[in-house]
């Protein structure tokens, strides 16, 4: 039976190799707030379970359909750079929020707090662009040997370049250039949800809330209901 919990800390500053340490035994953080939970209320008032998520970088290959996403964009512009929050990001998180009808959040602070750059550890941007215009953005914390994928935003209107995946393998392509490990791409539910988008990549692994063990997501204890990894 997976063990019930709701935990939370806030934290200034965390060093690398202990980012490492806090994503291995399944927390997040959004700032300076820092949070694991197993379960999660659905839509329909049901419980899902959660399951965190992380890529073996090593054992990373694309598929068929997400190279392509890669090829689909290559024509279009990129830039990694440290975190930081403007007038233009703001806009574009405020239209692409509105893809939301439930759970909606505010601001895009409430994922990257008030300024991203001082911690509480290392967050990168990486940005792109068709000719001058920003259509997609997605934030990523670096520690040691692993980096967690924070959020990703994009202009809902190019929704049909699959833009979130993009920003994801892009992700991928920069840890590995990086020399890391692992990149942790939050959470999933073991039932089908709109977070299965994360179990499509090849490499994925699994939490196991009952032993702390990292297992290959098609093992049949992290399985959602349907035989999808999770």
């Amino acid at each position: 039976m997976t063990p019930t919990f709701d935990d939370a800390f806030i934290c200034d500053s965390v060093p690398a190799e202990v980012m490492d340490q806090v994503w291995a035994a399944g927390w997040r953080h959004f700032g300076r707030y820092f949070f694991r939970y197993s379960t999660q209320q659905a839509k329909d008032g049901g419980l899902q379970t959660i399951t965190p998520l992380r890529i073996s970088l090593a054992s990373c290959s694309f598929t068929k359909s997400q190279r392509r996403a890669l090829n689909k964009n290559a024509g279009l512009r990129t830039e990694i750079s440290p975190a930081t929050l403007d007038g233009e990001l703001r806009a574009l998180f405020q239209r692409h929020k509105q893809r939301f009808t439930h759970n909606i959040p505010d601001t895009l602070e409430t994922f990257l707090g008030p300024d991203p750059a001082r911690g509480p550890c290392e967050c990168r941007m990486l940005r792109v662009f068709d000719g001058e215009q920003l259509i997609a953005a997605s934030f990523l914390d670096l520690g040691q040997q692993a980096a967690s994928s924070v959020y990703a935003i994009f202009e809902p209107e190019h929704a049909a370049r699959s833009l979130g995946i993009y920003t994801l393998l892009l992700e991928i392509q920069h840890c590995r250039a990086a020399g890391l490990r692992w990149l942790y791409t939050g959470y999933a539910t073991r039932e089908p949800s709109v977070y299965d988008y994360k179990k499509q990549f090849r490499g994925t692994e699994a939490l196991a809330w009952t032993t702390g063990a990292w297992l290959p997501a098609q093992h049949p204890g992290t399985c959602c209901a349907n035989g999808s990894p999770a």
